[in-house]
């Protein structure tokens, strides 16, 4: 069975919802990427090495980054030998089979959160402001809640005017109580508090706020250090997860915060937002592949359930849907 259909075959059997929202929220990746592949494959009669570089010049574009684009062309000209293909319509396939390999290699890391059972979770989010942190730690209490989780949130931004009032219309609309601060408070008294908080009230889980400024990154890492330090002295191994939030659309941008926040505080995982609203989709591969960060999750969409815990097939199907669909129709 060629990989399309076992990768169509493995997507038929998740929920269609979930299926659907990565290939809508992937739409302007996909019309860009593929098309440009497309494009690619009917050009040419053979595998060659101007078809590699051409190749090379789609994926740089799509934002996968060089060092992984190099290591992926040089994947695909060794498969490409191995398996004596000719036709440059069979490259589509063995191309999205090397990106899933690429984001699956590496260090064995959970794609889900690291929840505690029995006791209570505590998930810390960084990155600058305007990435959509405060959006993403609402959406992500509207799932827990919705899964029947007693969840708390803590405003531990205290310097962005409006932060706090931002995450407490969060919490008004999913129906999650905001352990807050007056603006301007210690955001590591806040994390003490609302720790204190989350324990009497036996919560599940406690999503954190931080601040995200960038502009002195000594004062942004001791910041985050003495978060880090009181969560820590009040629940033992915790934080459980710290998540940073990256907005896709800036692109490269979105690395090299990525570098900045994992020097600062050790970062387990991220969150791409705006994903539905960049045609460089490709960045999800270079952060994993670069950083070595596994995507937990990814913005597909404006709506309450459109941030979706990040699924490597699912995300490959929906940069490929088209030449999948066609190659199961066609067969």
């Amino acid at each position: 069975m060629s990989f399309f259909k076992r990768l169509k075959e493995k997507i038929t059997n998740q929920t269609d919802s979930v299926t659907q929202k990565f290939k809508d929220g992937l739409s302007k990746t996909r019309d860009s990427f593929s098309e440009r592949v497309n494009d690619l494959v009917s050009r040419y009669r053979k595998v060659d090495e101007e078809f590699f570089e051409e190749l090379e010049e789609i994926l740089i574009g799509a934002d996968v980054g060089v060092s992984t684009v190099m290591d992926l062309i040089d994947e695909l000209k060794d498969e490409v030998k191995r398996k004596n293909i000719q036709d440059p319509q069979e490259v589509q396939a063995v191309i999205s089979e090397k990106l899933i390999d690429i984001y699956e290699s590496g260090e064995e890391q959970l794609a889900g959160l690291n929840m505690q059972q029995d006791s209570l979770t505590v998930v810390l989010f960084v990155g600058v402001n305007g990435v959509g942190k405060t959006t993403t730690i609402g959406k992500i209490a509207h799932k827990f809640k919705s899964e029947g989780k007693n969840v708390l949130m803590a405003a531990g931004d205290t310097f962005r005017a409006g932060a706090i009032e931002q995450l407490e219309v969060w919490g008004e609309r999913v129906g999650v109580d905001v352990i807050k601060q007056s603006a301007g408070s210690d955001p590591a008294a806040v994390m003490y508090d609302a720790i204190r908080s989350a324990k009497a009230r036996k919560a599940d889980i406690l999503l954190c706020d931080t601040a995200g400024r960038l502009q002195n990154k000594v004062n942004l890492m001791k910041e985050l250090e003495k978060v880090k330090r009181v969560i820590e002295r009040e629940v033992p191994g915790a934080p459980h997860e710290v998540l940073l939030v990256l907005d896709a659309t800036t692109g490269q941008n979105a690395l090299s915060q990525a570098k900045i926040f994992s020097e600062a505080t050790n970062v387990t995982g991220i969150v791409l937002t705006k994903l539905d609203g960049t045609a460089k989709g490709g960045i999800v591969l270079a952060i994993r592949n670069e950083l070595n960060l596994p995507v937990k999750f990814v913005g597909l969409g404006e709506k309450m359930d459109d941030l979706q815990p990040f699924d490597t097939e699912q995300y490959i199907y929906g940069l490929f849907a088209n030449a999948v669909e066609d190659e199961v129709q066609n067969s």
